[in-house]
């Protein structure tokens, strides 16, 4: 046996104590300041920081069920007040016309909403304006039913990108006195879900002094973050209703072209990101021959069901939720609505997830697909405006056009057509005047239009004016040769 000296090992030990606590402090330190840095991947997966948990029960308690919308609202606005709307094809349309007729009725004054683009009629119609002399909308994206209002100064628009929403409310920027929520019904344990659309609808939830919950029987039960307990609610109104819903149009030959010219660019193995709208859709309909797509997106639409009962997306390959089909929201058909119900091969996920850069930049080849109104010779992409008129918002198109870069074998494209269908020109000398400039030239990587594609990166001004005009439609190219060689003299050949 090998004796120790008691003193030396009590000294011993005293040391590694002190070791250990200074070892812990620094961790805690670091952590602190890891969770705590804006677009960081703790900060991203730290989304219960100050809030509600929502998704447990809420003993001794159980919402007022009520008989109308203005039964379950009326104890919650107020002059002055801040209400969240549920957005997307979860719009609660039965409560914000309950909102409307209380805000009205109690003469209200500069009760704000805030919420991404909204279904309907919007909470301030157009053919309503006692309603706009008491609501005022604060959208974060501005869908048709707000571009009026925003131009005449009766809703204000909020410059943002998607994967910061939740931190309005987490930072305590935006403290809703209610949340008007559209959930599907509880199952056997009481638990809902926020449906369609999670998004910052979880923060929301989390966040918001009172919830008011529009429980639809015809909502989807999709699993993810947006799980919610019955008794967490303050007030129900039961409703059998159907979801907003999108038809697909019928693509061009211009954007079939850019779909092919979108799908050369995309490797079998890779993951994808996409929204909705044509170019998207075009781009989904040249990918039948591709094999173990993965999605990893903040939404998607009808498109990806023909590759999904096909085989071509399986997620196999994905870094993260291998398997899943993993979005923030979803908006479409009553085809994609019934898909998603109970679907456990899909996810929908707290934006600050799914549009961290980080997490999108760890993704097996992330091909990021977006589109812009207009673009100038530079690469520069106005995506939210057209002039000073805001048209939309900037949505997760920088989210995904950088994560998409800072990954080792990803790729960002913009791609659109060459132009409008009123035949105005989308490659540009100059942006229009006021117009905001959603993507900068330096996040700019991929450019596709019906006559093909560009990598921009790395290019040089007068390199991107060249590749660009080449991108544009026929009869603009002279009139923009000229304005380039104006621009940039001789180094443009």
């Amino acid at each position: 046996p090998v004796s120790h000296d008691s003193s030396d090992f009590e000294v011993g030990v005293a040391m590694a104590l002190r070791v250990l606590r200074h070892v812990e402090r620094g961790l805690r330190c670091m952590s602190t300041a890891i969770s705590s840095a804006p677009g960081s991947l703790s900060a991203a997966l730290n989304i219960h920081e100050f809030g509600v948990e929502r998704n447990t029960i809420r003993l001794g308690k159980s919402p007022r069920v009520c008989q109308t919308a203005e039964e379950a609202l009326e104890p919650y606005l107020k002059s002055d007040g801040m209400v969240f709307i549920h957005a997307g094809a979860a719009t609660p349309q039965p409560l914000m016309q309950g909102m409307i007729d209380v805000a009205k009725a109690k003469k209200l004054r500069n009760l704000r909403t805030i919420h991404m683009h909204l279904e309907g009629p919007g909470p301030t119609p157009l053919d309503d304006p006692e309603a706009a002399q008491c609501i005022r909308p604060m959208p974060t994206f501005v869908g048709a039913n707000l571009r009026q209002q925003v131009m005449t100064g009766d809703a204000e628009a909020i410059p943002i990108h998607l994967r910061d929403l939740p931190l309005l409310f987490r930072r305590r920027l935006v403290c809703p006195d209610v949340a008007l929520l559209h959930v599907s019904p509880p199952d056997a344990h009481g638990f809902c879900t926020l449906g369609t659309s999670v998004d910052w609808a979880r923060g929301a939830a989390e966040h918001s002094q009172a919830l008011v919950a529009l429980v639809n029987q015809q909502m989807p039960r999709v699993h993810g973050d947006g799980i919610i307990h019955f008794s967490q609610f303050d007030a129900v109104l039961h409703h059998d209703g159907p979801l907003w819903v999108h038809k697909t149009k019928e693509l061009t030959p211009e954007e079939i072209r850019i779909g092919q010219h979108i799908a050369e660019l995309v490797p079998d193995g890779a993951t994808l990101q996409m929204g909705i709208g044509s170019v998207p859709d075009a781009a989904l309909s040249q990918l039948t021959n591709h094999r173990n797509l993965g999605i990893h997106t903040e939404m998607f639409s009808d498109g990806v069901l023909p590759l999904i009962e096909s085989g071509v997306i399986n997620n196999s390959c994905k870094s993260t939720y291998r398997g899943r089909t993993i979005s923030a929201f979803i908006s479409g058909s009553q085809k994609l609505y019934d898909f998603v119900n109970d679907n456990l091969s899909v996810n929908l996920k707290d934006v600050a997830y799914t549009n961290n850069v980080e997490v999108i930049a760890s993704q097996q080849s992330m091909i990021g697909i977006n589109s812009c109104i207009e673009m100038d010779l530079t690469g520069q992409a106005a995506s939210s405006t057209i002039g000073a008129r805001i048209y939309s918002g900037f949505g997760g198109q920088v989210d995904f056009l950088t994560g998409a870069a800072a990954c080792a074998t990803g790729k960002g494209i913009l791609a659109f057509p060459s132009r409008t269908h009123k035949g105005v020109p989308r490659i540009v000398p100059h942006l229009k005047e006021a117009a905001g400039v959603v993507t900068t030239r330096a996040q700019v990587q991929y450019v596709v239009t019906e006559n093909g594609s560009a990598n921009l990166f790395g290019k040089t001004l007068p390199e991107r004016a060249r590749l660009l005009i080449d991108l544009a439609h026929p009869d603009d190219r002279e009139d923009l040769e000229r304005h380039a060689k104006e621009r940039f003299k001789k180094a443009f050949h």
